[in-house]
């Protein structure tokens, strides 16, 4: 069976619980993202938690858009995903290593709906981009604080 699944990891020069306040903020995301899709927070909590429904306006092709999203895996300083409307989901994995380091793994899960239609409009490799930019983007807000 196929895995359908895009990955990218990063090591940061911090704590995984200062990571996950990062990446639990959706008034970030805007900052983060390497996909320069997604605009800003309209609507939500501060800190995403389990089940949390935040929205995002977004920009694609030069089409602005709305997007809601809901958490559907939390695990603490560890593990953050969302989903919206479609089955794919975002998803941020942190492993606390020795020195004050941790590795961010983020991933795009399309095994879920229709993977075939995410290949044939190049979704994961035009993702595999912006989840590499979104990293570095990441490492460095949180190593200048």
């Amino acid at each position: 069976m196929a895995t359908h699944q895009i990955s990218r990891s990063i090591t940061v020069k911090a704590s995984a619980a200062h990571v996950f306040d990062l990446v639990a903020s959706p008034a970030r995301h805007a900052e983060l993202d390497g996909s320069d899709t997604v605009r800003g927070v309209l609507s939500g909590p501060a800190r995403l938690s389990p089940g949390s429904r935040f929205g995002m306006t977004m920009r694609m092709f030069g089409l602005p858009y709305r997007m809601t999203n809901r958490v559907v895996e939390f695990e603490q300083d560890r593990l953050i995903a969302w989903r919206h409307l479609g089955p794919h989901r975002w998803r941020y994995e942190l492993e606390e290593l020795s020195s004050g380091m941790t590795r961010v793994t983020e991933t795009f899960d399309y095994t879920r709906g229709l993977p075939v239609l995410y290949v044939l409009l190049g979704v994961p490799a035009r993702n595999a981009v912006g989840i590499e930019r979104t990293l570095v983007r990441l490492r460095d807000a949180v190593e200048r604080g």
